[in-house]
């Protein structure tokens, strides 16, 4: 057993990397990362050129923005085209692009969407344009839901009628399910440090229980994931499937139980769609009936049409760790970060924006 704290100084990670290339011994790995900044943090320092040639990292459907259906932009956008209604957004959801166009495109021909910094200044801006409708897009896993349920209280204490929330709230053990359900070889996940400083490390044990498969969850350092990993390619070595910790000074078991009492109060699960991966029943989080005066979804009387992706791209496939991104024929061109096609290269955590940023931008 290493004790990794002497090794948090400098030249720790090459340390970390040599004795990850030590216990490997030359046999394949596949890795699976399913956090946006994971995703960024692995591009970002180079951890891949670190590694020995037989460990290879895949990255999962950790991007909310990414796994976001068009349909629900579509939603959003036609939401947008009522001139009573305000749209309020994070700025990672003004530029995606779904069927209708996106956010960005209808603000510029006049509809009223607005960038905020959490639920809290949507909630203020229907506190001052009483006369208007504010919708939030509540986009996001179990970090954000939290956020999401105290706007709701708070729109509740305050009798807020002005307010609602289209919700696509999802929940992240669902999907790590399907992923080891498919053919995909998944040998162990490098887990969502954020989603579980919510929902705790417990609910990952049905990968060890029914798939022999483990994971560790990370914090975001550098060292971290290259702790993270070191630990993963031991319980393959030793055939000790495990769900580890490593990101103990955030995370606890249990999680966060007053967060968790917010959600269970003012959301219920739902079947979701996800980009990639399709219909994962029981993945998403609806408004419970005694807030649907603040749903949207159900405020609204809106007529959505057929959604469909963009030709050519492959942003599913890259959310399932299929492909990589220069496997899209779009990629690079005409997808760029500056003019992007899918909500793959959209995101600050999108696999091909991490990718277009921080790796080769074509395929060699």
């Amino acid at each position: 057993m290493i004790d990794f704290k002497p090794l948090r100084a400098a030249g720790a990670a090459r340390v970390l990397a040599d004795k990850i290339a030590e216990i490997s011994t030359g046999q394949p790995m596949r890795f699976m990362e399913v956090c946006g900044t994971h995703t960024m943090a692995i591009a970002k320092y180079g951890l891949r050129t670190l590694l020995p040639p037989e460990i290879r990292l895949v990255s999962g459907p950790g991007c909310p923005v990414c796994v976001t259906p068009n349909a629900y932009l579509d939603h959003a956008l036609r939401l947008a085209e009522r001139s009573e209604i305000i749209i309020t957004t994070f700025g990672d959801m003004l530029r995606v692009p779904g069927t209708l166009g996106s956010l960005e495109s209808a603000r510029s021909e006049g509809a009223d969407v607005r960038m905020v910094s959490s639920t809290l200044e949507a909630l203020a801006l229907a506190e001052t344009h009483p006369q208007r409708e504010v919708v939030f897009l509540g986009v996001g896993f179990e970090t954000t839901a939290p956020t999401v349920a105290a706007a709701l209280l708070e729109a509740q204490r305050k009798r807020l009628t002005n307010f609602s929330v289209l919700t696509a709230h999802k929940t992240m053990p669902m999907p790590l399910r399907v992923l080891s359900e498919d053919t995909l070889q998944i040998d162990g996940f490098i887990l969502p440090g954020h989603v579980s400083a919510i929902i705790g490390s417990a609910p990952y044990s049905f990968l060890v229980d029914e798939f022999n498969t483990g994971g560790v969850v990370s914090g975001f350092e550098p060292l971290d994931i290259l702790e993270s990993l070191y630990r993963l390619v031991r319980q393959v070595k030793q055939r000790q499937p495990a769900i580890e910790n490593q990101y103990t000074r955030v995370v606890r078991s249990e999680g966060n139980t007053a967060a968790q009492a917010l959600i269970h109060h003012t959301f219920i699960p739902d079947d979701a769609h996800w980009r990639g991966l399709g219909m994962i029943p029981g993945s998403g989080l609806s408004i419970v009936s005694d807030y649907a005066a603040f749903d949207a979804a159900v405020k609204f009387d809106i007529s959505v049409p057929a959604s469909k992706e963009p030709d050519g791209c492959r942003c599913g496939e890259v959310l399932k760790g299929v492909i990589e991104p220069p496997a899209c024929p779009l990629y690079g061109s005409p997808c760029t970060p500056e003019h992007p096609v899918g909500a793959c290269m959209v995101s600050s955590e999108g696999t091909c924006a991490a990718h277009y940023r921080f790796l080769n931008r074509t395929l060699q």
